[in-house]
């Protein structure tokens, strides 16, 4: 398991954690609010300001215990979304592997579609096609009654979607090769230094000693945020987090040089 599903690993489990905390935490309040609910004979008024400050105290026990049960389903359901989130982040040191493989599992989809329509118009059925089971084929077949407009087991909209996914990779793809290949530069400032970091694909800026909350205001003014596990303030690593940095005052290179003035040069792009 590589350092980034490891510290995914760690968020579901911290989510895990928290929901169970909340659940006890709960059932304890539930259980007080109980006894003290409890001891009070049953249809019995009021008994003056005491009992009424007891009653009080004992709701206000149980809309707690409401309170931390919202609050563990709350981290339950953010567990599981962490954990069955199969889109591919930025982050991921391994994502160009594997945008590239979604990349040629969608192609392969592209030319499947337009195969199997081809068939389709000239047997008039599915079934017979390389790879594709009967009951997959009759099921293609069936489904073309709900888009009569289109009397193809694929109908266009399905392939228009399919390729939109593939530009889309393939953009990603693009913009993370280049962003690796660019070479980002960080620097020293007064205080601390700003870092590059290309294989988590983020901008970090480390301090030597916490910063004021004026300047932790201006970071999170300027999409930067504080990664606990890193021990840093950090942004995605693009243009705009070298511009977004760029305007904060604290952290302007020591030797007075421009962040963006000492970026490397991109190369030009190909000509089409």
């Amino acid at each position: 398991m590589s350092d980034y599903e490891d510290k995914k690993q760690a968020r579901i489990d911290r989510y895990r954690e928290r929901a169970e905390q909340a659940r006890a935490q709960s059932s304890s309040l539930y259980q007080q609010s109980h006894d003290m609910i409890s001891a009070i004979p049953m249809g019995q008024p009021i008994m003056g300001a005491k009992d009424r400050r007891y009653r009080e105290r004992a709701a206000q026990k149980m809309d707690k215990s409401m309170a931390a049960m919202d609050k563990a389903d709350y981290y339950e359901r953010k567990a599981e979304a962490a954990e069955n989130n199969t889109a591919i982040s930025s982050d991921d040191p391994d994502a160009l592997a594997k945008l590239t493989e979604k990349l040629e599992s969608l192609q392969v989809m592209q030319t499947r579609m337009k195969q199997i329509n081809a068939y389709y118009r000239k047997h008039g059925t599915c079934r017979g096609f390389h790879g594709l089971s009967d009951e997959d084929a009759d099921k293609l077949i069936s489904d073309v009654q709900y888009h009569p407009w289109d009397r193809s087991p694929y109908p266009a909209y399905a392939l228009s979607n399919n390729n939109a996914a593939i530009r889309q990779v393939k953009g990603r793809i693009q913009k993370l090769t280049e962003a690796r290949e660019v070479g980002f530069q960080g620097w020293e400032f007064d205080g601390g230094r700003v870092v590059a970091n290309a294989e988590n694909n983020r901008l970090q800026i480390f301090f030597d000693e916490i910063p004021d909350p004026e300047i932790r205001q201006e970071l999170k003014g300027q999409g930067f945020r504080w990664a606990r596990s890193e021990g840093a303030w950090q942004r995605q690593l693009t243009d705009n987090a070298i511009y977004a940095a760029k305007q904060i005052k604290a952290i302007q290179p020591s030797d007075g040089s421009d962040p963006i003035k000492i970026q490397p040069k991109r190369k030009p792009s190909p000509k089409r």
